[in-house]
């Protein structure tokens, strides 16, 4: 009997062991300006809940072949904390404190390029890699347009068009060091990004990031009433996505993240699509 029972905790074990390292679909969480992990986390968990559901773990009607562990949302935090006289609108007796609030990057001056822009792009570089890779990603604002930049230096063939720009012009970023190794790691490139809000970085220094336009299926989520962003900055950045993969939805909102079953039905049913199509990778 004791032989039984104790064969019986092994099994148990084992399929507990099985079950913790089980393929998941990791998506990688970008918050917008002013936001944080955590904060970006509260606002999507409905949205996160429902993506739980529609792609559960196990060997449901309704699971992923290729992801038996259901789906996993990773929510870093920014690299830069913000100082109130950096936020917008915001009124605070020390303009020099600091809260919690965060950003992948911040606004030069009376310019168009970013500064601690490539400091961003190590940090979520990092985060990618301290979680052994991921297969798609989802930013809201600022974190939509850094989603688009992800896509981008995952595809293959983008580090050669960094290398060839930057040496024909050497004011153009030249391909972060830190994402080579992804290339290796992720070699066919995300299965999708989508964009809340997204924009396109438009300082000529970024043109390698677009120009071929990003190959990567990507959805963009637009808000009719948004008036942080103007909606031809979103659409920019729908233009620099080729035209075959790029689906755009406009949803009856401003500046946020939609958690209405509708729009995340819109969101599950592209995932869906683009974690099946074997098709897609060039």
């Amino acid at each position: 009997m004791a032989s039984l029972v104790g064969d019986k905790a092994k099994e148990l074990e084992t399929d507990h062991n099985a079950l913790s390292t089980v393929r998941k679909l990791k998506i990688l969480m970008l918050h917008g300006y002013t936001q944080s992990g955590p904060l970006f986390h509260a606002k999507t968990r409905a949205l996160e809940k429902l993506l739980e559901k529609h792609i559960p773990s196990g060997n449901k009607t309704s699971s992923l072949p290729d992801y038996p562990g259901g789906v996993q949302l990773i929510y870093p935090t920014a690299p830069f904390r913000l100082s109130t006289q950096e936020i917008p609108g915001f009124l605070a007796d020390n303009s020099d404190e600091c809260i919690d609030r965060w950003a992948w990057w911040t606004r030069e001056k009376d310019c168009d390029k970013y500064k601690g822009f490539e400091q961003g792009l190590s940090t979520i570089a990092s985060i990618i890699r301290a979680n052994n890779g991921i297969d798609g990603v989802i930013g809201f604002s600022q974190g939509a347009a850094a989603a688009a930049l992800v896509a981008s230096l995952l595809e293959p063939g983008r580090r050669q068009v960094f290398e060839q720009m930057h040496k024909k012009d050497p004011q153009t970023l030249a391909f972060p060091e830190e994402w080579c190794d992804l290339n290796n790691m992720i070699p066919n490139g995300l299965k999708f990004a989508v964009a809340y809000s997204g924009f396109q970085p438009s300082h000529p220094a970024y043109q390698a990031f677009f120009e071929p336009k990003i190959q990567t299926p990507t959805l963009h989520f637009i808000g009719s009433l948004d008036t942080v962003l103007d909606e031809t900055r979103s659409r920019a950045l729908v233009e620099k996505c080729i035209s075959e993969k790029s689906k755009l939805v406009s949803h009856p909102g401003g500046h946020f993240v939609p958690n209405d079953k509708r729009m995340v039905s819109v969101l599950i049913a592209f995932i869906r699509e683009c974690v099946t199509d074997q098709t897609q990778h060039p």
